[in-house]
């Protein structure tokens, strides 16, 4: 064990904990330096395996470095940085310690060498998550909170079981490539799986995300689903059911935005639609699509959180999250308006955005691999996210009709952390190099050909131009969307509460009969052993001696018998 290398993910968790004892400048300083004191402890990590202990005979790695975990922990890092930022003015002193023990634990997951340490840090991050969710306070946000906590505890469980299996089955906790050959590593493949926000559970995600805070949704949009996408990384790259399964992620997530009023509920669901890309090219394989699949991660997590933050800002300036409750907004809030769009077209591949240089990654290695209707799906699938998150978030949120509201821009800090990720997209975007050197295998690769550069204007534009003609039939109302979270949001207390009432009366009739029951044996036993009872009077010497004697020749009689 290498004593000198701070485990980066460890020292972040320890600074959350003492974040909530400052005050004022101090814990303002303490909230963005930290991250980047972290971001630094990062790229102190060498290859290969730094950290070792033994743990039940057996020998875990909670620090180990690699290009991929790397790749992962720094933009991890970079994330609690401008997270941080943003919600300098959080008045929950809850939130931001919550959230940086959540980024920490997903940076160990990034660092760890072995099953038993990313289990460890997995179970973290949902309890930091969860945290997150439920100090925003209301009732709305108490309730998904547990409806949060379930789901993640189930996968917790799921997961728990597949690491028990593989390690009674393989002897080892080493966290490598793992194929769905046994039971153990399906388990293992589902408990990521849930984190990913794959199907049917998918719609944890929509429920939960919207109703954290204007600043807690920002955190919660990077660290899980991104975590999930590393592991999937590392232990089940090139499992072609991945393929399929990110396939759906990203119609499903295309499908329920575009139904979508709530403008957070509409990226969150973006979200979905985003992972399932990442998945999709895990489930390719090759060294072209796993590199997609990182880089997509990374850039994906840049401007979503651009994206939230505009959000955010809308819901603290004007109270409201609904479509068509808003727009107009850029007369008084151009920057934000600036942002957001600059986020929206990152998230579709707009050309000179991270967007453009990481998601057709993906797409090429699909059809590198002459995977037609994987690469035609893809292909459709983005014009999809232009729809849904390049055109209707701002269009409905910004533009459209003029809402009358008249919302002032949000505090200066939330301002320059919109402006910091906001350059990173078009930074990444126009100079991708720095990206794809710290990508898991090397690369070649170019964004920048008069074919994909035109491809992708052609289909942005027809689809931009399907918007404005569809436009009729996209103005939204105040709808409710159902999604399969009905069935543990409705259905479950629904059946509950159908079985409850015979249950109580049963049990009832149960208690009542045990209390009769109960008398009757009380009163039996005073009966015979109470003061005055048979077997609690005194008896006479006499009389003990002649039972004495009869028991006495009883038990002669019958021995010799």
């Amino acid at each position: 064990m290498n004593d000198l290398v701070l485990h980066p993910g460890l020292v972040l968790i320890v600074g959350a904990l003492l974040l909530p004892f400052l005050r004022g400048t101090p814990r303002s300083v303490a909230i963005v330096a930290l991250p980047l004191v972290v971001l630094g402890l990062v790229w102190l990590v060498p290859d290969g395996a730094v950290w070792q202990l033994r743990f039940l005979d057996h020998t875990i790695t909670p620090l180990q470095g690699d290009k991929l975990s790397r790749l992962f922990a720094t933009i991890f890092a970079i994330m609690a940085v401008g997270g941080g930022l943003f919600a300098l003015g959080q008045k929950s002193r809850l939130e931001v310690p919550a959230a940086f023990v959540y980024a920490g634990s997903a940076i160990g997951v990034a660092l760890a060498g072995d099953l038993i340490t990313v289990f460890a840090f997995w179970e973290l991050m949902a309890v930091g998550s969860t945290l997150v969710l439920w100090s925003q306070g209301s009732e709305a946000s108490y309730r998904a909170a547990r409806r949060y906590a379930m789901v993640h505890l189930l996968g917790g469980v799921i997961l728990f079981a597949g690491v028990t299996g593989h390690v009674v089955q393989t002897g080892s906790v080493a966290f490598t490539h793992m194929e769905a050959d046994s039971i153990a590593h399906w388990l293992i493949l589902i408990g990521f799986l849930i984190n990913a926000g794959a199907p049917p559970l998918s719609a944890w995600l929509p429920d939960a995300y919207p109703e954290a805070s204007w600043s807690g949704t920002v955190f919660l949009s990077a660290f899980t689903t991104k975590t999930a996408v590393y592991v999937l990384i590392r232990g089940f790259a090139g499992t072609e059911l991945l393929i399929w399964v990110g396939l759906f992620m990203v119609f499903y997530g295309i499908v329920y935005a575009l139904l979508e009023n709530d403008m957070r509920r509409i990226l969150a669901y973006s979200i979905v639609n985003q992972v399932g890309f990442m998945i999709a090219g895990i489930g390719i394989g090759t060294e072209m699509a796993l590199n997609g699949a990182a880089a997509h991660a990374f850039t994906h997590i840049i401007y979503k959180a651009l994206l939230l933050m505009s959000a955010g800002s809308v819901l603290l300036m004007t109270g409201r999250r609904k479509c068509s409750e808003l727009g107009g907004l850029f007369h008084t809030m151009p920057l934000t308006t600036v942002c957001g769009t600059i986020g929206a077209l990152a998230i579709s591949s707009f050309p000179l955005t991270s967007g453009f240089v990481s998601k057709s990654m993906v797409s090429q290695s699909a059809a590198d691999g002459h995977m037609l209707v994987v690469w035609l799906a893809l292909t459709a699938a983005s014009a999809g996210v232009f729809l849904h998150a390049g055109i209707k978030f701002p269009w409905f949120v910004f533009f459209q009709k003029d809402s009358g509201l008249r919302p002032a821009e949000p505090p200066a800090t939330m301002r320059w952390a919109m402006i910091f990720f906001a350059f990173l997209c078009i930074a990444i975007g126009v100079w991708a190099e720095p990206l794809y050197a710290l990508l898991p295998y090397p690369t070649s690769y170019e964004p920048y050909t008069w074919a994909h550069v035109l491809a992708q204007l052609q289909l942005l534009l027809f689809s931009g131009l399907a918007f404005f003609v569809m436009l009729p039939f996209l103005k939204r109302t105040l709808t409710i969307t159902l999604d399969t979270d009905w069935f543990w949001r409705r259905l479950g207390p629904a059946m509950y509460a159908l079985v409850q009432k015979p249950y109580a009366a049963i049990q009832r009739l149960l208690s009542r009969e045990l209390r009769r029951t109960g008398k009757a044996t009380g009163a039996l036993v005073l009966r015979h052993y109470g003061q005055d009872g048979r077997l609690a009077r005194t008896w006479s010497t006499r009389s003990m001696a002649l039972w004495v004697l009869v028991l006495l020749a009883g038990y002669l009689l019958l021995y010799y018998a």
